[in-house]
Formats: C-alpha cells, sequence, structure tokens
C-alpha cells in the first residue's frame, strides 16, 4: 500500500540539504570514524580486538532510529566470519521485486603517518570535508541509503521493497559476503535492482557511474633458501639470495622495463564501446588517470596518452608489491644472507578475467621449475571483476535526470581500476539485476591512502540521486 499519491505527481528529487545531513547523520558518521574497524585481512584478530562489532552495532542502533515504516534491522551473525547489517524496508507502493541498497564498513589500516593535524581514527573537519579512515570508504553508505529512503517515505513517495546490506570483509575480497548471501537467498526474493555506493567519481560535478571494475589476485610468494640467516660473508657466493629468486620469478609476471603482464591468462580483450568511452572522457577532461596522481616532478607515466592511461586503468592487468617479509628495517639491517623472502603480490585483473583462472595461472608459473631448487610457496586470494550489463531505458533515464536535477550536470560513465567482489558475486546470482555502481571517491579522497577525505555536498548530492533512483524503480516495476 501506498503512503501517499502516486510518485508522478510529486517531485522525485529528494530535498535533502547538508544541514539535515549534519543534523541526522554526521554525528554518528563521526563516532564511526573513531572505531578501527580495519578489515579481517590487516587484522587476523578481529574478533577479539571487536573493533568490527563496534561498528556494526554502531551503524544498526542508528537505523533503528529512522522514521521508517515498519523497517527492521538486525545483523546477520555466521560463526568465524565477519558480520553483515541488514536493514529491510518494506515496500509502499505495488511491487514485488526487491532494490538492494550496498556498502560496507571495515576500513583499511592507515597506511603510514597521515598529514599534521590528521589522524586515522580522529575525524577532523576543514570547510565541508572530513578527513578520517573509511569515511568515504565505504562508512557514508549507511547514512546515504537509508537517508535517502526516510526522505521518500517522509514525503509520501512510493518505494519498492529495500535492503540495506552493509557487509563487513570488503576491504579484505569480500571472503564472507558468499556465506551471508547463501543464508539470504531466500529473504532478499527477487532483486531487481542494486545500488552499489563504494565506487568512484572522475569529479565533485555530477553523478560518476561505474561501467566496469576490475578484477584482484592477491597472492603471497616465499622465497626459502636457509634454515637461518648467515653472515654475508660467508654465505653470499655460495647460497643463492632469497631476494635474486624472487626477482627473477617476477620477472616471469611482469615486464620489468615496461611493466607488462607476461602470463597470457591475465589479459582480456577491451570492448570497443569501453574504448569508445574513455576517447570520450578524455577529450573533455584531459588526463583524469594520470593528472590526479601525486607524482613526484618530471616522472614518466605509462602508457601513451591520456586515453590509453584510461583503459590500462579499467582493464590492463597490473603488478604492485604491497608487503615485505622477512626484511629487517633500514636501520636494523645487517650484513646478513637472509634466509628467506616473502612478498605481497597484488595483481589488478581486467573485469573479463577470471579470478580463479588467473590464480591458477600466477601459481602455475611461480612454481614451476624453482630457480636453484630453492623452496617456493605460493597462496592466493583472486577476487573476479565485473563489467555492467546494458541499462535499461528507464534506468538510463532516471540516472541523466537524477545528474541533472541533484548536481546540475549530465551523468557521467566510467571504468573504475578498483574491485568490487560483491557486484560479481550477486550478478552471478541474479543474473537479470540491473546495476547502479556510484560512490563519493573523487580527486582528493585518498581511499586507501593517508588523509582519507569525505566531502560532504557530494554525499547530499548522492542521497538524492539515490532517492531519486529508487522512486523511478517503483514506477517502472509497479
Amino acid at each position: 500500500m501506498s503512503l501517499g499519491p502516486p510518485a508522478d505527481n510529486l517531485t522525485r528529487v529528494s530535498p535533502i540539504t547538508l544541514a539535515d545531513f549534519e543534523r541526522d547523520a554526521l554525528p554518528t558518521l563521526w563516532a564511526y570514524g573513531e572505531i578501527p574497524a580495519i578489515s579481517p585481512a590487516y587484522d587476523p584478530d578481529w574478533q577479539a580486538a571487536g573493533h568490527l562489532t563496534r561498528a556494526v552495532d554502531l551503524l544498526a542502533s542508528w537505523a533503528r532510529t529512522r522514521e521508517l515504516a515498519n523497517a527492521s534491522v538486525r545483523v546477520q551473525e555466521i560463526p568465524g566470519r565477519t558480520p553483515v547489517l541488514l536493514v529491510d524496508v518494506p515496500a509502499t507502493a505495488n511491487t514485488t521485486g526487491t532494490v538492494v541498497l550496498y556498502g560496507h564498513l571495515d576500513k583499511q589500516p592507515p597506511l603510514g603517518d597521515w598529514s599534521e593535524g590528521l589522524a586515522p581514527f580522529a575525524p577532523v573537519r576543514r570547510d565541508n570535508r572530513v578527513f578520517g579512515r573509511g569515511l568515504a570508504d565505504d562508512g557514508y553508505a549507511t547514512f546515504a541509503a537509508l537517508s535517502a529512503l526516510e526522505d521518500l517515505e517522509r514525503r509520501g513517495v512510493p518505494h519498492a521493497r529495500c535492503v540495506v546490506l552493509i557487509e563487513a570483509s570488503e576491504e579484505s575480497g569480500s571472503p564472507d559476503l558468499l556465506a551471508h548471501l547463501d543464508r539470504l537467498s531466500d529473504d532478499l526474493g527477487d532483486v531487481e535492482l542494486l545500488i552499489c555506493l563504494d565506487s568512484g567519481a572522475i569529479t565533485y560535478d555530477r553523478l560518476w557511474v561505474t561501467t566496469s571494475l576490475r578484477g584482484n589476485l592477491i597472492a603471497h610468494l616465499r622465497v626459502d633458501v636457509l634454515e637461518r640467516g648467515q653472515h654475508s660473508g660467508t654465505a653470499s657466493g655460495v647460497v643463492p639470495s632469497s631476494f635474486r629468486i624472487a626477482r627473477q620469478l617476477l620477472d616471469r609476471v611482469e615486464d620489468a622495463r615496461t611493466g607488462e603482464i607476461l602470463i597470457p591468462e591475465l589479459h582480456g580483450d577491451i570492448p570497443p564501446s569501453h574504448r569508445q568511452a574513455a576517447q570520450g572522457l578524455t577529450a573533455e577532461f584531459g588526463d583524469v588517470a594520470g593528472d590526479e596522481q601525486p607524482t613526484i616532478a618530471g616522472l614518466e607515466l605509462m602508457g601513451v596518452d591520456a586515453t590509453d592511461r584510461v583503459l590500462r586503468r579499467t582493464f590492463a592487468p597490473t603488478l604492485s608489491v604491497t608487503g615485505v617479509g622477512g626484511m629487517p628495517l633500514v636501520e636494523n639491517a645487517g650484513n646478513v644472507l637472509r634466509p628467506y623472502t616473502e612478498l605481497v603480490l597484488s595483481l589488478r585483473l581486467p573485469p573479463n578475467v577470471s579470478g580463479e583462472v588467473a590464480a591458477d595461472a600466477v601459481t602455475r608459473v611461480l612454481t614451476t621449475d624453482n630457480p636453484s631448487h630453492a623452496r617456493v610457496t605460493v597462496t592466493t586470494s583472486p577476487a573476479t571483476g565485473w563489467l555492467a550489463p546494458e541499462l535499461s531505458p528507464w534506468l538510463a533515464t532516471a540516472l541523466a535526470d537524477a545528474s541533472q536535477a541533484t548536481f546540475g550536470r549530465p551523468v557521467g560513465f566510467c571504468g573504475e581500476g578498483g574491485t568490487i567482489p560483491f557486484l560479481a558475486q550477486l550478478g552471478e546470482r541474479y543474473p537479470s539485476v540491473q546495476f547502479v555502481a556510484t560512490g563519493v571517491l573523487g580527486p582528493g579522497s585518498n581511499a586507501h591512502g593517508i588523509d582519507e577525505m569525505l566531502d560532504l555536498d557530494t554525499v547530499v548530492h548522492v542521497t538524492n540521486a539515490v532517492a531519486h533512483i529508487v522512486a523511478e524503480h517503483a514506477v517502472h516495476s509497479a
């Protein structure tokens, strides 16, 4: 039953203001920012630490205070896995499908010292920007999703049944999410629309919709040559260096001169439509992939031009060494031939490459014919990327209207270089679902880096856009 007159007779653009968000959401979002809710991949003792539990309880408590008719709030827990927050908001329109609004509450680690006056778990506001770990990636999502639904109901604008789903292992590759989705398969019902609030924005002047996401393969490579470290004066020249062997193995994966990945299974074809979109993007905005990087003066970027850099960021396989084990700090380094070298490899994969296939290929390449017969061990954690399905005409129109009405600019479409495993996982379970992947991670947001920043004006605009899209869905699914 509808709460009011048909949506066609109402302005569907939500009038939420910054003052509304500051009053209703910001205090709790600020408190969330103070919780070091580090994702389990970076905090193996997360259960004992209790920070993820504190964060989910805080968000659940705030959700229960919202003015949403007959909404239910629960925390789904599975032993040994991170929790999931679920807010089930019954339909106020004559629709049968479900809209899922997705975000996550786990955070990346601080990643070093933040700038003067800033700290990862002590939020600081400067004008309309708030600095703190996890605020933009992705703590704001709970507040944006529920604020949008609350505003629709307050104004009597009908909506379908909505489920706000906030997980707590996304920054670890969502290893716990499939188990939760198994339990939720009956509860979610017929999912018609997924709105993911964990993506990026090229600019802050319009609604940006993500068209693709790369996959990710985390590989732990360890090379052992000794039972214990030995004086380099007696062992070097006799025992092969574990670091040299690791370098040889990496040369099987990546061309050290160009950065090109050498394993065929890690490459995918770029659809012509995405090439055209990249050309249009750089024609309007210039070198968007390169200009936002805080490079040192004179650094030569990869890629032949701005369009090539966009495509490299969204479709190219790449290798980054993100962690090192077995090495002392520089100030503690002595003349020792170390017994082992361990590297954490982060391989970004094209959206149309299977993470499992990539994991098998990388493991085979790194563990076959070990140099000097060193002991080489590899463990992997793969996540497959995602290509957005074609938009339904109603959704394409709704996105265009939402951006114009809330930002005053046309909607933008762009692929992203990051990974959101949930999109691929849900797409496999619900092949006919329509996707809207958007977010607030624009220039200077510094997701995963130091000085992470949330632009409050953009949060309000995205919240308003979400309300518009949900209202339009109800009209076209009735």
